[in-house]
């Protein structure tokens, strides 16, 4: 019987992922040609194919439908051993904060990898819409990291991917259009709902409150039920959402990692995963490696 490598499901995995062979090719760290040669080699072994090339990147056949389930089962099944061989002496607490657009969208399978090969950590994390409240609670140290979205000129924290703010409504409503301007935003002390109501006033448009919820879910369904237009980062627009461009424009961020001044070895290793991770790709300035610890 054949072997199916963990290196070629583990590239078969992410090209699923992104669909895109160019970005799967970013994101494992080799060439294009690499990644073509290595899914023509898995396609060689299950004797069936697995992708369907086409002008604008690619999709997966039925097949490759199928083996990508499989293959995420076997990977984590995979990590984990090892994880629990190789990791098996670092444990202890990890208290990690982070804002409900990120915990719901860009950690899940970073936080699934961290699970997963250090066994003997317990993980607790926080959502909080309230950055300034996260590193606060990083500068008490009653948490360990925090990973929050700061405005696009803070020098705090480890500054990580750049983003823009940008208005959002429904495809379907008009909510952009009443007077005054009715709002879904976060409840008070969220950057979001506080670089809008700035940039409103200064176009000096009437608006108002018209629906709060502490988390992204409960705000984006009340934009695409038309209550009210919305506030989101650029690059987390989902489905059914369009961008508002007769808006006042609005500031852009940075996602920014706080690290307290004294980190267990497993806290440690979560910060590296997300430095590196493609997810939070580095923005590449001079002050990109700016790392501030809290006495």
């Amino acid at each position: 019987m054949r072997d199916l490598p963990i290196a070629l499901l583990r590239t078969f995995v992410v090209v699923a992922e992104t669909l895109n062979l160019t970005v799967a090719a970013g994101r494992l760290h080799r060439a294009p040609s690499t990644i073509s040669m290595q899914l023509s080699r898995l396609e060689d072994l299950v004797s069936t194919g697995l992708l369907e090339r086409g002008q604008y990147g690619v999709r997966l056949t039925p097949a490759g439908e199928q083996l990508r389930s499989h293959a995420q089962l076997l990977l984590n099944q995979h990590d984990q051993i090892l994880g629990s061989f190789l990791n098996a002496d670092i444990g202890g607490k990890v208290r990690f904060g982070t804002h409900d657009q990120y915990a719901t969208r860009s950690l899940p399978p970073l936080l699934e990898t961290f699970v997963v090969n250090y066994p003997e950590v317990r993980l607790e994390v926080q959502c909080d819409h309230r950055p300034r409240q996260l590193v606060t609670l990083v500068q008490q140290g009653k948490l360990d990291l925090a990973l929050v979205e700061m405005p696009l000129h803070s020098h705090d924290g480890q500054r990580l991917g750049r983003d823009e703010l940008v208005w959002v409504r429904s495809a379907v409503h008009s909510a952009h259009l009443r007077e005054p301007l009715p709002l879904a935003v976060f409840v008070e002390g969220c950057y979001h709902r506080d670089a809008a109501l700035q940039a409103l006033a200064q176009w000096e448009k009437p608006c108002r409150i018209a629906f709060t919820s502490q988390s992204r879910a409960g705000v984006l369904a009340a934009v695409r039920a038309g209550i009210g237009v919305g506030i989101v980062p650029r690059s987390t627009l989902e489905e059914g959402l369009v961008v508002e461009p007769s808006l006042p424009p609005l500031p852009g961020t940075h996602t920014s990692l706080f690290v307290a001044e004294r980190l267990n070895e497993a806290s440690a290793r979560l910060a590296q995963i997300i430095r590196d991770s493609p997810q939070f790709a580095r923005a590449g300035h001079d002050d990109s490696q700016l790392l501030r610890q809290f006495g």
